[in-house]
């Protein structure tokens, strides 16, 4: 995603050496995952080790993503790619945004699953009448459910302020980084540069707006992650685009840091290019976010 292919003259495949980052990526992703989930479990104790070990997966992540994006860029400057080169980076960020695509897939599925089937089922639709005298006789099915069979209430999320706040901040940023693009085809480095960095800026501030979000949402209106299947979906989506936000933001604060060293050319620009793919994709998701999670 960080690279800048560099043609030469003779058609090549560089073959890098051997290195630590993949493993080192693996064993942050997994203290991120265990660390996650013990401090979900030990929210209501008030919190312990589990928040270290995610905080440690987080920081040791970071180190791995500049490590790693730091040896492509040496690479990539020094000239070892070629145009075949060029073509796997690309054929790999495909795949790679195909990816989140089919895991974002899965989140929208379980909550399309809740919505259409199981919450009518646990209401007594035609054909589970015994469904609900047996497990909740109660219950009256409707979305989004915000009482649970324990008695835990809490309220709805709407789409007005800041999630649609940062709606418009998230279409801002495409227009944004579309035109950065276009002054980078264009070699109008400062277009670039403003442009870009004000995208930076703008991703920044929906995660300052996200977090305020999920801080009203706890303290104000009771929806928490355990709030019950709407609690559950809502963190979730939610959430995990939070972590795809705050790793576009990485990408391209560091392809701006790139850029004001000189990097990038009109003509030789993929690094760019594949952030801007991947920024675009969340921004997608968020629309998609918007309207199933927040409006309808």
């Amino acid at each position: 995603m960080a690279s800048e292919t560099t043609h030469t003259e003779t058609p090549s495949y560089y073959v890098p050496e051997q290195s630590p980052w993949p493993i080192i990526g693996a064993i942050a992703l997994c203290l991120i995952a265990v660390g996650a989930g013990t401090s979900v479990q030990q929210m209501e104790a008030g919190g312990g080790w589990g928040q270290w070990v995610l905080f440690s997966g987080l920081l040791l992540l970071v180190i791995m993503l500049f490590g790693w994006f730091g040896n492509v860029i040496n690479e990539s400057m020094s000239g070892l790619y070629s145009a075949q080169m060029d073509r796997s980076f690309r054929q790999g960020m495909s795949w790679f945004i195909f990816s989140e695509v089919m895991f974002f897939c899965a989140f929208f599925g379980a909550l399309f699953y809740a919505r259409i089937f199981a919450v009518p089922w646990l209401g007594g639709d035609s054909n589970n009448a015994m469904t609900n005298a047996i497990l909740w006789p109660e219950f009256v099915a409707h979305w989004p459910l915000v009482s649970t069979p324990d008695g835990t209430t809490t309220e709805a999320m709407g789409w007005g302020g800041l999630p649609l706040y940062n709606t418009i901040i998230l279409l801002v940023s495409s227009v944004t980084l579309h035109f950065a693009h276009v002054g980078l085809e264009q070699n109008k480095r400062k277009q670039l540069i403003g442009l870009l960095a004000l995208t930076v800026l703008l991703g920044i501030g929906f995660l300052f707006l996200q977090v305020e979000e999920y801080i009203h949402a706890y303290q104000e209106m009771g929806l928490t992650l355990d709030a019950g299947v709407y609690g559950n979906t809502f963190f979730l989506l939610t959430g995990f685009h939070g972590m795809h936000v705050t790793l576009g933001t990485l990408i391209l604060f560091i392809l701006l840091l790139r850029i004001l060293k000189g990097h990038f050319t009109p003509k030789q620009h993929f690094g760019f290019q594949a952030g801007a793919w991947y920024w675009h994709f969340v921004d997608v998701v968020w629309l998609c976010l918007f309207v199933f999670v927040y409006i309808l």
